[in-house]
C-alpha cells in the first residue's frame, strides 16, 4: 500500500470533497505543504494514469496532521523543540500513519481493536500495543499493509454507517 492508496482510501472513508481534502494540508501551522485541487487530484489518480503524481511522506503527514486538527483542534501548547518533528522529513512508517489516525479519531485500545476486526483482522491487545511502541523497543512490531488496510476498511465501514444513520434519505 503506497501513500496514494492511503490518501484515496481516507478521502473516501471520511467522504471529503476535493476542496475539503485539499484544505487539510494547510491546517497544521507547522506544515509547509501547499496543495492545490489539481495537485490533489493528481495524487488521487491511478498509478498508470498520465497525470499521476506520487504522494510524498511529507504530503501524507501534512494531510494526516490536518485531519487531526479537524477532528481534535489545534494543540493549545506547542510541542517542545526536542519532541517537535525535525525539518528533515523522515520516512513515514505505517505505524506512524496508524498512530496519527488513532490520535485524529481519539480512539482507545478497544476501539482500535474493533476497527481492525471490522476490517477483517483480529489482533490481541499486546499485538496492538506493539504497533505503537518505539522502534528501538524489544517488543516493537512493524505495521504491515494488511493491518493498515484492515484498519482503514473498518474505519470506512463505521464512518459510512454513521453517515447513513445521520442522513437516512440518502
Amino acid at each position: 500500500m503506497n501513500n496514494n492508496d492511503i490518501l484515496r482510501r481516507l478521502r473516501f472513508a471520511f467522504d471529503f470533497s476535493n476542496k475539503q481534502a485539499t484544505s487539510l494540508f494547510a491546517l497544521d501551522p507547522s506544515s509547509s505543504v501547499t496543495m492545490t485541487q489539481a495537485a490533489f487530484l493528481a495524487r488521487l489518480a491511478k498509478d498508470d494514469d498520465d497525470d499521476f503524481v506520487e504522494c510524498s511522506d511529507t504530503e501524507l503527514a501534512a494531510f494526516l496532521d490536518g485531519l487531526i486538527v479537524t477532528k481534535r483542534g489545534l494543540r493549545e501548547t506547542p510541542l517542545p523543540a526536542a519532541a517537535a518533528p525535525s525539518s528533515k522529513a523522515s520516512r513515514l512508517s505505517k505505524n506512524d500513519i496508524l498512530k496519527k489516525l488513532r490520535i485524529a479519531m481519539s480512539f482507545q485500545e478497544q476501539q482500535m481493536l474493533e476497527m481492525l476486526k471490522l476490517g477483517g483482522t483480529e489482533l490481541s491487545k499486546s499485538e496492538l500495543g506493539a504497533l505503537f511502541r518505539s522502534p528501538s523497543h524489544k517488543h516493537y512490531r512493524a505495521c504491515g499493509n494488511q493491518v493498515l488496510r484492515a484498519f482503514i476498511k473498518g474505519l470506512t465501514l463505521t464512518l459510512r454507517d454513521e453517515m447513513n444513520e445521520d442522513n437516512p434519505t440518502g
